[in-house]
């Protein structure tokens, strides 16, 4: 049973890597202008599944970029498709991972759809925003199956505060990425008969934490308040999850995840300031991106940990 359990970790870990790396090369996606790689609007089925109608397409640069994009995706696909097998054939008493399996395949089967959808409706940007929640939600999903799969230690009755305080970074966080995903999709990239703009993602010129001379201008176009919005939620999320890390390490909880959550915090603040400061640079936004993931990854680790530690210790008081 115990070299089952650890096959099955390694296997939602590999599952964690691919997806981060899916939502990654999603990111170069949208700055590379490859959204649209394997067919334009109203495609259907030939511009997904299928790339130009073929199974296997020709080696444009676009093309590739995308192709690869979904590559990872059906890789992420068949981990998913393992992981729920080996759920249902070894673990079926074990509630929290058949669930959490199940879960996750229903969301990337809600992903793929969704992707479908974006490439059809030529990069809308509320659909562009949906994806990368969903993605980000996938990711979550796995990390706390990743978890639940690892033996049950029961926390201390200090952990509680710990815990509402990273469920409530995590909404926040996620929140944030999302509002991101919805800056992103005002610039249009590889959107047909519209150019590349700036979008909401210069809306306040180069001035951070200021915008065009004010600290909050609210009503002054909607870009800027797209902008404002992401920002206003960035401050809330900075500040939770700076709670977090300090809350945790003062109560000696999760070992050395709380100086991994403020380092990754700090560095994401940098690289969200240096996006504004020195203007739109594609290897900045696919870094701001990929550390979001990796800082979204690290507290939905401390809130499924926290969780399923809460969980053993309530079973130990039931005499469970």
């Amino acid at each position: 049973m115990k070299v089952a359990l650890r096959r099955f970790r390694r296997l939602v870990t590999a599952a964690v890597f691919a997806t981060f790396l899916l939502v990654v090369v999603g990111g170069v996606v949208r700055v590379g202008d490859s959204g649209l790689g394997c067919g334009p609007p109203g495609s259907g089925l030939r511009g997904w599944p299928l790339c130009h109608g073929k199974l296997v397409p020709s080696a444009q640069l676009h093309t590739v970029v995308e192709y690869t994009h979904r590559f990872l995706a059906a890789v992420v696909v068949v981990l998913l498709a393992a992981i729920l097998w080996q759920a249902l054939r070894r673990f079926r008493a074990e509630r929290p991972l058949v669930l959490g399996a199940v879960a996750a395949m229903l969301v990337v089967v809600v992903q793929a759809v969704l992707g479908g959808i974006t490439v059809e409706y030529g990069l809308s940007t509320a659909l562009v925003a949906a994806h990368l929640g969903t993605a980000m939600l996938l990711l979550g999903i796995l990390v706390g199956l990743l978890a639940a799969a690892r033996p049950r230690r029961a926390a201390a009755a200090s952990a509680r505060a710990p815990l509402a305080v990273a469920v409530t970074a995590c909404g926040l966080l996620l929140a944030t990425i999302v509002a991101g995903g919805v800056m992103a999709g005002t610039e249009h990239h590889g959107v047909p008969g519209g150019e590349v703009s700036e979008g909401a993602h210069l809306a306040c010129g180069r001035q951070f934490p200021t915008c065009n001379g004010s600290l909050l201008p609210f009503g002054s176009g909607e870009m800027v308040d797209i902008q404002l919005a992401h920002r206003t939620l960035a401050l809330l999320a900075v500040a939770a999850i700076a709670a977090l890390a300090l809350l945790l390490r003062r109560r000696r909880l999760l070992g050395r995840l709380p100086i991994a959550i403020g380092s990754v915090l700090a560095i994401q603040v940098l690289l969200g300031a240096a996006n504004v400061w020195l203007g739109e640079h594609a290897a900045l936004v696919v870094a701001h991106l990929a550390v979001a993931t990796l800082l979204w990854v690290l507290v939905a680790g401390a809130v499924a940990v926290l969780a399923s530690s809460g969980t053993a210790a309530a079973g130990r008081r039931e005499g469970l």
